[in-house]
């Protein structure tokens, strides 16, 4: 898979996405860890949607992680959700287990 390839989705998907493709990747984009069954990624899914509708430039990728899941391991993800904003490929700053939108849209325009 292309890196351009690589676009936002709304739901976390199993695709396996390697930590170079991820580190390929131009411009801002938000990773977001975490699991459908998980009760603080369903708490913090609408203050992530809401935050993230405000910035139609940033990519956001919802990653599937679980035990053994490489990518997740890449970054270190300890807690769900986490996310992480990477800028040309490179991580610039992360937030875990956000309760509010606004914590997301400080993490979104942290430059």
């Amino acid at each position: 898979m292309k890196t351009d390839d690589i676009g936002s989705n709304s739901e976390y998907t199993e695709e396996a996405f390697t930590a170079e493709q991820v580190g390929e990747l131009s411009g801002d984009v938000l990773l977001d860890f975490g699991a459908p069954w998980c009760g603080h990624c369903q708490a913090a899914s609408f203050a992530i949607k809401e935050a993230v509708a405000e910035h139609s430039e940033l990519r956001h990728i919802k990653i599937y992680d679980g035990k053994g899941k490489p990518l997740g391991r890449a970054f270190k993800v300890k807690l769900w959700p986490t996310l992480i904003l990477l800028r040309d490929g490179n991580e610039v700053d992360r937030l875990v287990r956000p309760s509010s939108a606004d914590e997301v849209r400080q993490l979104v325009s942290t430059s």
